[in-house]
């Protein structure tokens, strides 16, 4: 990823947030590996990754603000930049081959506060040592073991598997999702809930899936952001 990648990112992501007919982003690599990290000669341009300025955090943080599910589909390495990329997606499945690395003890970085915090948050603090500390690439499995990745697939299973499951999240409730995704990361509390359930009332989109489970159909959920 050079510095203008990262950039761009956060605004790429903004106008599919603005768009309607989105409702699943799907992070994937160009080609054969996911993200094999930040462009190492430009590592000066990348800022100081502080929680304000540095690119790969803003990039990252637009990840996770996303307000609709985000899933990596991860093939061929993830590493250092590639692992905060996906470790800010809601769902990360992996093909077997992939391999995972954090390396900034290889280059004498400092990872950003709020990448090492998620690392933490995702693996627990004393798994989250283990890639940190010893800069090892580890396979698909043992990432699974860690709780880095949700599901493991066979490399020609992958894509069908992330865009089946995207397609099932799409005819989701996105009241639901948003409301979820929301609590789960935290920026939501007792009040925000509270206007969640209200609006699930109001809006007519839990009598709609009350209704469809009763008719034995499939919901037709009318609500988005406004």
């Amino acid at each position: 990823m050079t510095a203008a990648m990262w950039r761009a990112l956060p605004g790429i992501q903004a106008d599919l947030a603005a768009g309607m007919k989105v409702r699943v982003l799907i992070l994937t690599g160009a080609g054969a590996t996911f993200c094999s990290g930040a462009d190492i000669s430009e590592i000066h341009e990348l800022g100081d990754n502080d929680d304000d300025t540095g690119l790969t955090v803003v990039a990252e943080h637009a990840l996770m603000t996303f307000p609709k599910p985000v899933i990596a589909m991860i093939e061929g390495y993830c590493v250092g930049g590639g692992c905060q990329l996906a470790l800010a997606c809601d769902l990360r499945l992996a093909a077997s081959g992939a391999r995972f690395g954090v390396t900034p003890a290889k280059l004498g970085i400092v990872y950003p506060l709020s990448s090492t915090r998620r690392l933490a948050q995702i693996a627990g603090p004393a798994t989250a040592k283990l890639p940190l500390f010893s800069a090892e690439l580890i396979d698909a499995d043992q990432a699974l073991r860690m709780g880095l990745v949700d599901e493991v697939c066979p490399p020609e299973s992958l894509r069908e598997r992330v865009y089946g499951l995207a397609a099932t999240i799409a005819g989701r409730s996105r009241l639901t999702l948003t409301a979820a995704k929301q609590i789960i990361d935290g920026r939501a509390g007792e009040t925000e809930v509270r206007a969640w359930q209200w609006e699930a009332r109001e809006s007519g989109e839990m009598d709609e899936g009350v209704q469809a489970y009763r008719e034995r159909r499939s919901p037709g959920f009318s609500w988005d952001a406004k």
